[in-house]
């Protein structure tokens, strides 16, 4: 039997495509989870692209018995949001990340590179997430936000929290195991949402010049927002803003690690560092899947589904469709079309791209010009998220020698 990079790194045995294998039917329902799988790359974009029939709603279908202690699961995150509230939400975060505003970062990102390496001790050895992958674009977007970054580390516990499970969420059982995992990541969810709620507090009454102060000042229809809507907003930047980059970053110098070839040219010709990234993006999708509800019956891939379905659709086997990736388990920057699903499609497509795809040309080109040699080192693999719906390095142990 071949043995794969993925098995290698010892990636979730669910995520089958990273081991050149396809899917035996592109839409499939988990009758133990209760929801349907979506694995095609057309499948997928069709449904993104479609919210009217599928909603990102998703909270309404979690059965009122399956959380513990009664707990609310409604966010009102602008991710579960669907139009026309959505587009309102999203219009008013949009100014925050607009061409010029990310472009105008780029001297303050690559400042905050420099001062991490540097503060790494001297030696042959640096663990790439936990000294820059991680921290980087936490101090970026709690800078924008507004909250102090010297925070960090309560971030890191109370994410930790959310995504720690490796088991898949089922609506159709309930067990101890499961119980404990919602519990543990809703208790993380409510410090993250207490912690900025004091904050949002404080800009009412002592407005400042940070996104924050923007959203505590927005009107939307002529009515500023409450007090719940911008702390979901400022929740779903801190948290989106930085684990999508975190891992960006750690997979991109994986990818080059494993191939080392690539290693050579995207150091010499740095305008390869841009495809290099989304090539890892593609690769290596830091959030393996994404959920939607359907509206109404709707037909996907051939497949009649019912009304009020959950469907986890599988961007990271979609970036593999063999329908639309030429050779898809071959990593190559310079392939004619990237069409991949890293960052969505559609209403949704994530706001802070290009703000993740600059941090991360940044810091890949600090760290070639800084490091002549990154290697992983031979008996320290590499650790993953335990997630399955996240592909991640959470530790990257490099030899710089």
């Amino acid at each position: 039997m071949t043995t794969t990079l993925a098995d290698t790194w010892g990636l979730h045995e669910s995520q089958f495509w990273l081991r050149g294998k396809q899917p035996e039917q592109r839409v499939e329902f988990a009758a133990e989870l209760g929801m349907w799988n979506v694995y095609g790359h057309p499948e997928i974009e069709a449904i993104l692209r479609d919210p009217g029939t599928f909603s990102s709603d998703t909270t309404r279908l979690v059965p009122k018995d399956l959380i513990p202690d009664g707990q609310d699961m409604t966010t009102g995150s602008i991710l579960q949001l669907d139009p026309p509230l959505h587009n309102k939400m999203r219009k008013l975060v949009s100014r925050a990340f607009t061409p010029k505003v990310v472009a105008d970062l780029e001297p303050r990102i690559a400042a905050i590179t420099r001062e991490l390496l540097d503060a790494i001790p001297p030696g042959d050895r640096l663990e790439l997430v936990a000294g820059l992958a991680y921290p980087l674009p936490v101090i970026v977007i709690a800078e924008l936000l507004g909250v102090p970054a010297a925070d960090r580390h309560l971030f890191k516990g109370w994410v930790d929290k959310m995504f720690d499970s490796s088991d898949q969420v089922s609506l159709v059982k309930k067990d101890e195991q499961q119980d404990a995992a919602i519990r543990k990541s809703l208790a993380g969810q409510k410090a993250l949402t207490d912690y900025l709620g004091g904050h949002v507090d404080e800009r009412r009454k002592q407005p400042r010049d940070d996104l924050l102060t923007k959203l505590v000042e927005a009107e939307l229809d002529g009515e500023r927002l409450s007090r719940s809507e911008v702390v979901d907003f400022a929740n779903v930047l801190l948290l989106a803003g930085h684990i999508t980059t975190t891992m960006l970053l750690g997979n991109a110098v994986l990818c080059l690690d494993a191939h080392p070839e690539w290693d050579r040219r995207v150091r010499a010709d740095r305008s390869l560092v841009p495809p290099a990234i989304e090539e890892s993006l593609r690769y290596l999708t830091p959030f393996a899947a994404v959920a939607r509800t359907t509206v109404r019956e709707a037909e996907v891939g051939g497949v009649t589904v019912p009304a009020d379905q959950m469907l986890l659709l599988w961007v990271a086997a979609a970036n593999r469709d063999e329908r639309v990736f030429r050779d898809p388990g071959t990593f190559d920057p310079l392939r004619a079309e990237n069409p991949h699903l890293a960052f969505g499609r559609g209403i949704h497509f994530c706001i802070g791209a290009p703000l993740a795809r600059l941090e991360g040309r940044v810091a890949l080109d600090i760290l070639f010009d800084r490091y002549p040699v990154l290697r992983a080192i031979p008996g320290e693999p590499p650790k993953f998220q335990p997630n399955p719906n996240m592909t991640g390095v959470r530790e990257l142990p490099l030899t710089t020698a």
